[in-house]
């Protein structure tokens, strides 16, 4: 049994189980999207590479106080649809282990998972872009202008939970605006949205990301905050964060490819603002 100490054929169960579920566990946990309690997710059906996402358009409740004849109906209202389409991609990052080495499968799938992660949220982040954007007056993120934005949806007729991602860059003065008192706010199922989650403003869960940026949202200046309702942005996925295992000869070793096919797309701008600084 000298083999046991490779990843060989002779133990390929071993490689497959313990990246896999190393794989898995990190995208979920590392990022802010996947799980769908932020941005909500619509599964696609294998084979298919588009998600359809409805919008319906608001009606207007009949008050009847009296019945106006005997026998008639209430008055049916016809509902605008419109039709959004989200168009899958695939987010893969792949490794070869050789059979001679002592590599951990567990940090083969830790980074592999990792980089899936951060895929998705560049990804959700870049939608953002579409969100009504407001600028800030001050030249740093302050409260009063999250009470603005969240004015600004509010006004629009948006009554929902609201989430909102903020930059790296605008954390701390945020932080230091509210002189780093402690925010009252409820708690999330997953460990992932726990370690992003630093509060609750004016009625907003808060999460810091390090992708809110101009790199991953183009044609903007200095993004700072980005506040929406789950019914603002829509991701698609199929099947969930993959990894698969293939024998490759020629590296005296397996291909380990880690896979999520995803996508998403804002669904209705005025559910959702982004405060920027054009100065």
């Amino acid at each position: 049994m000298a083999n046991e100490a490779y990843l060989s054929g002779i133990n390929l169960d071993e490689l497959m189980v313990n990246t896999k579920a190393a794989t898995v566990y990190a995208a979920q946990e590392n990022s802010l999207y996947l799980s769908g309690g932020i941005v909500p997710m619509v599964n696609v059906p294998a084979g298919s590479m588009k998600a359809q996402v409805p919008v319906m358009g608001a009606v207007t409740a009949s008050v009847i106080s009296s019945e106006a004849s005997t026998g008639v109906d209430l008055d049916s209202k016809v509902m605008t649809d419109a039709q959004n389409h989200i168009s899958l991609n695939l987010h893969a990052a792949r490794s070869v282990v050789r059979d001679l080495g002592g590599v951990s499968t567990a940090e083969i799938g830790r980074i592999l998972g990792n980089a899936v992660a951060k895929s998705v949220d560049t990804t959700v982040t870049s939608a953002m872009g579409s969100l009504t954007e407001q600028e800030i007056t001050s030249g740093s993120l302050d409260l009063a202008e999250i009470f603005a934005a969240v004015a600004t949806i509010r006004g629009a007729g948006e009554g929902g939970e609201l989430f909102g991602i903020v930059s790296t860059d605008a954390y701390a003065a945020l932080m230091g605006d509210v002189g780093g008192s402690a925010f009252a706010g409820g708690d999330f199922q997953t460990a992932a949205m726990r370690n992003g989650f630093f509060g609750k403003i004016a009625g907003v869960n808060c999460f810091v990301s390090s992708y809110l940026n101009n790199t991953q949202i183009a044609g903007t200046h200095n993004p700072k905050m980005a506040i929406f309702s789950g019914d603002a942005m829509r991701g698609a996925i199929s099947g969930g964060v993959n990894v698969e295992v293939e024998r490759r000869a020629a590296a005296v070793g397996f291909d380990v490819v880690a896979s999520a096919a995803f996508g998403c797309a804002t669904i209705d701008a005025t559910r959702g603002v982004l405060i920027i600084d054009e100065s």
